[in-house]
């Protein structure tokens, strides 16, 4: 392990880099192999799975005990402060993305194929009679009628587990600066536990869709743009949930201190991130 520096911390030449890439590149090949028909694509993506989750446990591991040994200073901390701002960044120009398609089918695209404005002759031309009307499953009815998912029900269910999932990091957060180790361990577990509790939900809304809705990926634009966005949604749920735990069971080892505490924060930052994420889906993919 380097040594801590007056300057900067400059680590030693490692080979995990390596190593999660041909994980990735495994785990990748084999997902698009099984896509595509072929039953070894599996296994080569178990694999890869497996070598990324090793890699998570050992390299996290060394980068833990960094952490604790004293070797980061502040200048490090800073340099983390700066990646992780960056890394959400690049998260919400990701959700952008999304929700900027889910304003173009209802804004642009729908209006267009109805002939609204000066593009009567679009739909006389490509889709006679289809009227603009959200939620849309496209020209051609795909994947047949459906019923839309209401706001009411689980989705409102989650928004509030959310919500308050943001109020006990917060707690915790206050309870860790003040040193108050009972609260911040008690807080911090209710957090990734209603954060578990929000996917659970959301596995239970999807059966729902499936079996008595008819909501699917393979209807039209609204089933198509209503799971990708809560799909990766519920994604980046369980990644924040997963790193809560992690950062739980720091705690109760009694990692972090009230002055030194990024790897807490940064979690904190994403699980807000998560919460902000969802008001937003909340209102524009089930409310509107």
């Amino acid at each position: 392990m380097a040594q801590a520096s007056s300057k900067y911390f400059v680590p030693e030449s490692t080979s995990w880099p390596l190593i999660t890439s041909i994980g990735l590149f495994i785990m990748m090949g084999g997902l698009s192999i099984l896509l595509n028909g072929g039953e070894i694509g599996q296994y080569a993506a178990y694999v890869g799975v497996a070598i990324v989750i090793w890699m998570v446990f050992v390299w996290f591991g060394e980068v833990i005990g960094e952490s604790e040994n004293g070797i980061y200073n502040d200048r490090v901390d800073m340099s983390f402060r700066m990646g992780m701002f960056w890394f959400i960044f690049s998260e919400v120009m990701f959700f952008a993305c999304f929700f900027g398609a889910l304003w173009y089918t209802r804004n642009l695209s729908l209006p267009w194929l109805g002939g609204e404005g000066n593009n009567f002759f679009t739909n006389q031309l490509l889709w006679e009679g289809f009227e603009r009307t959200w939620p849309s499953n496209g020209p051609g009815n795909n994947g047949g009628a459906f019923e839309p998912m209401a706001a009411m029900g689980i989705p409102a269910i989650n928004t509030a587990i959310l919500l308050t999932s943001g109020v006990t990091l917060t707690v915790a957060h206050h309870a860790l600066k003040a040193g108050k180790r009972g609260v911040l361990n008690t807080f911090l577990a209710l957090t990734f536990i209603l954060g578990f509790i929000f996917i659970g939900l959301q596995a239970e809304e999807y059966i729902v869709a499936y079996k008595d809705l008819n909501l699917t990926l393979e209807t039209g634009v609204y089933g198509a743009t209503f799971f990708m966005l809560t799909g990766f949604h519920g994604l980046h749920v369980t990644i924040g949930a997963t790193m809560l735990l992690v950062i739980w069971l720091r705690c109760l080892k009694g990692h972090f201190t009230p002055k030194k505490h990024f790897a807490f924060e940064g979690v904190a930052w994403y699980w807000h991130f998560v919460d902000v994420v969802w008001l937003g889906l909340f209102i524009f993919v089930y409310w509107l």
